[in-house]
């Protein structure tokens, strides 16, 4: 009896109404507050990363390929041999580097839903094309001297990529879309090694070190790749986890 005479007062001092706030327009407040602080943190590091690989692909396009605006460039003698392969692996790896970040706007495949299914379609097929004819090129290059080990290097990678696109596809065939994007995540961390080794090789000065050096940086690249892209899963989940675990704490008090 003193038990339930202490929880009856505060049963009715959290159930009165209150004359600043009605209760259902409190609810609503709690309830919705959390998740678009949520959102809207999501969005800032999703748009910070997108700017990062921007940032990224641009310093590539001028430190590395700016031999695309240049016919009269030396290294088109190099490159040559191999201009009818080079050609469909360089169009398809742009389309999926440039379309890969599209897809994971929560806006454009909420209200583009057709447009978001054929961006990811081009996105597949720019992964299962440029993959291999990468590899192939830089088996070709071991006609010039560049060592076995290297083209070991570019099958990994290429077969890192294939399998995460592929398993990430086969998951939104079958209509599991939380799979679905947590393989796109890791095929798309794949993806950006192109950018990676270009990016650390310049910045450093290692790309002036020979094949080794570059070699090294692709192996290390390619081990964090997928540990990067689970821990940007993780985080997430994480988050995502914060306000659902504040309001059981709120309904338990």
């Amino acid at each position: 009896m003193a038990s339930q005479k202490i929880a009856n007062p505060r049963f009715l001092l959290y159930s009165a109404p209150r004359a600043t706030s009605p209760p259902e327009l409190e609810k609503t407040i709690m309830s919705t507050l959390p998740a678009s602080l949520q959102r809207a943190s999501r969005f800032r590091a999703k748009y910070l990363l997108f700017a990062f690989v921007g940032l990224m692909l641009a310093y590539v396009l001028r430190h590395n390929e700016s031999f695309l605006i240049h016919p009269e460039d030396p290294i088109w003698q190099h490159y040559h041999p191999i201009r009818w392969w080079l050609l469909p692996h360089g169009l398809a790896g742009a389309c999926a580097l440039l379309l890969g970040p599209m897809q994971f706007s929560d806006r454009l495949r909420k209200r583009f839903t057709k447009l978001h299914r054929v961006v990811g379609r081009i996105y597949v097929a720019g992964a299962l094309i440029t993959a291999p004819l990468g590899f192939y090129i830089q088996f070709f290059h071991e006609r010039t001297g560049e060592p076995r080990s290297f083209t070991i290097a570019a099958g990994v990678d290429a077969l890192l990529w294939m399998t995460t696109t592929a398993i990430a596809f086969g998951f939104i065939l079958a209509g599991k879309v939380q799979q679905h994007r947590q393989w796109m995540t890791r095929s798309f961390a794949v993806a950006l090694v192109f950018l990676e080794v270009r990016v650390v090789g310049g910045v450093t000065g290692w790309d002036n070190l020979g094949i080794p050096a570059i070699e090294t940086i692709v192996w290390s690249c390619l081990a964090f790749s997928i540990l990067a892209a689970d821990i940007a899963l993780q985080w997430q989940d994480f988050r995502a986890s914060r306000p659902a675990a504040s309001k059981v704490r709120a309904a338990a008090q």
